[in-house]
């Protein structure tokens, strides 16, 4: 389990399958050098988190990776997640797609004070890379550009930092309508603090892909 693993994804079969049939052996085995194992049954998938020493208590040797995540990753994760709010919140089913286009122009919002077409873009393709490498988003097979935003990113995007985000938002769009022309591009506003992408960094590098 150096990976997420997921209920719907063929290869991960025999691994989820296993998971079901011994989990609390493997829990056991993980808990002993400091490991969780987190299973969510309703979403489908699994994966390894760190356990954060209590007080007192010596920190063992970290075991599972963390990553350094970009501004535009850390800004594209909490994007999605507030894509994935939206959609649960309309009674859709299924799963969420959405296309590069739509990727995008998601992006193009923190990009107002740039004037230079194709380099937005080439910046948002290497974002969705980035975070496609990271597995919180899947392109479909057969058909090229329509990406799944995977699930898991609800357990790494929690309703705080997106909390955060949105009054960062709603505080723009006020200064805005108030100051016109005038008022700074998003681009210009911290998405996300020092703070928020130091956790996001932890989080995601505890989940691995």
């Amino acid at each position: 389990m150096r990976e997420v693993v997921y209920r719907d994804v063929p290869a991960h079969e025999a691994v989820w399958e296993a998971l079901a049939r011994y989990r609390s052996a493997v829990a056991d085995h993980f808990a002993d050098i400091g490991v969780d194992v987190v299973v969510d049954e309703t979403e489908g998938y699994a994966y390894l988190r760190t356990r954060e020493p209590e007080e007192g208590e010596e920190p063992l040797p970290r075991l599972v990776r963390r990553r350094s995540l970009t501004y535009n990753v850390s800004l594209l994760l909490v994007l999605l997640r507030r894509r994935m709010v939206e959609f649960e919140a309309s009674g859709e089913v299924g799963k969420l797609v959405l296309t590069r286009d739509q990727i995008v122009e998601l992006l193009r919002v923190f990009q107002a004070s740039s004037t230079n077409e194709a380099r937005i873009v080439e910046q948002a393709d290497r974002t969705i890379a980035q975070v496609a490498d990271l597995g919180f988003l899947r392109e479909l097979r057969g058909q090229r550009g329509a990406w799944e935003v995977r699930r898991i990113l609800k357990a790494y995007v929690d309703a705080q930092t997106l909390s955060d985000f949105s009054a960062r938002l709603t505080a723009y769009a006020g200064s805005d309508k108030t100051a016109g022309d005038a008022a700074d591009p998003p681009a210009a506003t911290p998405v996300l603090t020092e703070r928020e992408r130091a956790e996001a960094s932890r989080i995601v590098g505890e989940g691995g892909r």
